[in-house]
This record gives structure tokens, sequence and C-alpha cells, in this order.
């Protein structure tokens, strides 16, 4: 169990992945934090650069693993990179870990490595557009405060318990075949993407499937998937749209299955501790976190 945060307690940042671009983004979910009574570290990634990422390998290394400890690491900004770093030993530490899209690879790394505490939700650069509710989510877990429940749309599959896994679609699937992936087991898994055509949805679940891992879940959840369109210019009638290729991944796994969270690259997206024990009720589309 992660200690709960508590006023005074320092967060550090680090862009463990693509280059800072938007520095008032920044500063505006730095605000947030600080409005909890947390104290922001120095940071020292803003305008760092390295090609299209926020710094060399060793830089963002020793930023994501940094000599004091933090009881809070907030990731800065999606893109592409974080996944570079796992190719090092990772001297994990517990504490908390917040961030989403690419950094799912580090999330997943961490709680494979049995280390709780990480936590789906939005970065740096994205928590001041959040909405109020969104913001308050994350603070309870950060505070071990409890959450209410999220709804999507049900599919069906009557109800069940796992352990909560949450993740982008392309990052989780890049990580299959090495040791960075938790255990699916009778776990309930979120996923989550943004900008893939329906045919590279599929060609990544059908990836899930071939490796077993949908087969092993008790519980399935599909998160936003914004921009995940066919080209104007494609025969819809020799084409699938998203919610087929969903429905035809997923129709044998007999498990509760619930659509449209909102989760992911969209505002709110709802924060979800990894590892926590979840309720998914695929007949009433409800998402609850166990006490």
């Amino acid at each position: 169990m992660t200690n709960p945060l508590k006023k005074g307690d320092i967060f550090h940042i680090v862009a463990a992945s693509s280059i800072i671009s938007n520095r008032t983004d920044l500063l505006s979910g730095i605000k947030v934090l600080e409005e909890w009574g947390l104290k922001c570290n120095h940071i020292e990634s803003v305008d760092r650069s390295w090609g299209y990422l926020a710094g060399s390998d060793e830089v963002r290394f020793n930023e994501l693993h940094p000599n004091n400890h933090f009881p809070l690491i907030a990731f800065a900004r999606g893109g592409w990179g974080s996944a570079r770093l796992l190719e090092q030993r990772q001297p994990w530490r517990e504490g908390w870990m917040v961030g989403f899209s690419d950094l799912t690879s580090l999330l997943l790394a961490r709680l494979a490595n049995g280390f709780r505490g990480g936590v789906h939700g939005p970065l740096i650069t994205t928590l001041g557009a959040e909405p109020s509710w969104s913001k308050d989510r994350l603070k309870s877990i950060l505070f071990g405060n409890s959450v209410p429940d999220i709804y999507g749309d049900p599919w069906g599959g009557g109800v069940s318990k796992g352990n909560l896994i949450v993740g982008n679609l392309t990052i989780l699937t890049h990580l299959i075949g090495t040791k960075h992936l938790p255990n699916f087991k009778e776990s309930i898994l979120i996923i989550e993407d943004v900008g893939e055509a329906p045919y590279r949805i599929d060609r990544m679940l059908t990836h899930l499937r071939l490796a077993g891992i949908l087969q092993q879940l008790s519980g399935l959840g599909f998160g936003s998937f914004s921009d995940c369109k066919n080209d104007k210019d494609v025969d819809k009638k020799k084409s699938f749209e998203l919610l087929d290729i969903f429905n035809d991944r997923t129709k044998d796994l007999k498990i509760p299955i619930v659509s449209n969270l909102s989760i992911g690259h969209c505002y709110g997206n709802a924060s979800l501790p990894l590892g926590s024990q979840a309720i998914m009720d695929g007949n009433k589309g409800r998402l609850s976190l166990s006490s």
C-alpha cells in the first residue's frame, strides 16, 4: 500500500518522452498540484532536447531515478521515448507515479516489478485543462481518499473482480515479449489510444489475442479512442468501423466488457491506480475500485 500524500510533500517532474513544447500548460499543471499543498522540485527539463526527445536517454533516466527520493513523480508529457529507458536496470522506489500515453511503458514495467502507486492519469501538461471532477479524482487517489465509480456503455458479461491494469494500447502491445508486462491472469484491463486507424486497432487486438492476453482477463474496458477513424476516402462497405472491431475481437471472451469509459486522450481523463482491486459490472457499465 502506497502511503498517501500530505501537504508539504515535494513532487518531482520527469520529462521521460518528448520535448516539453508548451511552458504555459506545464505551469498550469504545476499550479494545480501546488494548490493541493504540494511543492514542486526544481525543474530542469523545460526546452531540453536531444533530437525529438526531452534529453538523451542518460539524462532522462537520471531524471526518472534521482538521488533524492520524492513521494510523487509526475510525468510532464507523452509522445515517445520512455520505453528506451527500460533497456537499463530500473532502481524502482516506493511512491506515486502519475502519467499516461507513452508513459504506459514505465507504469507497466514498474507494476511488473511489484511496485504499486502507479496512476494512469493526467500529465502535468494536461492536468490544468482537466475538469474539476477529474482533478478531484486524482487528488483523492494521491491523498488516500475514496473515489466514485466511473461509467461507460455496458456490453454485458456479468460482474467480475481483478487487479487493475490500464494503458495505451499501442505502447502495451509493443511490450509483448519483454519482461516489462505485469501478470494479466484474471485482471481487469482498460485500454485507450489516439489517432490509430481501425485496421491498426484490429492488428493490435489480434496481437493481444495471439499472445493469449485477452483470454486471461476477468474484465475488459475500452477507454477513449480519439480520432481512431477510417480515412474519408475509405469505402465503408469494404471496411470496419471501430466498434465493429471491438465486437469481433472480444465476442468470444465471455467476460464483463464496458466501452466508452472516460479514460485516455480526452478531457477528463479519469485517474485509475494500477494494481488496485477493481470490480467491473458489464451489465451496468460500471467500474469500481474495491475498498
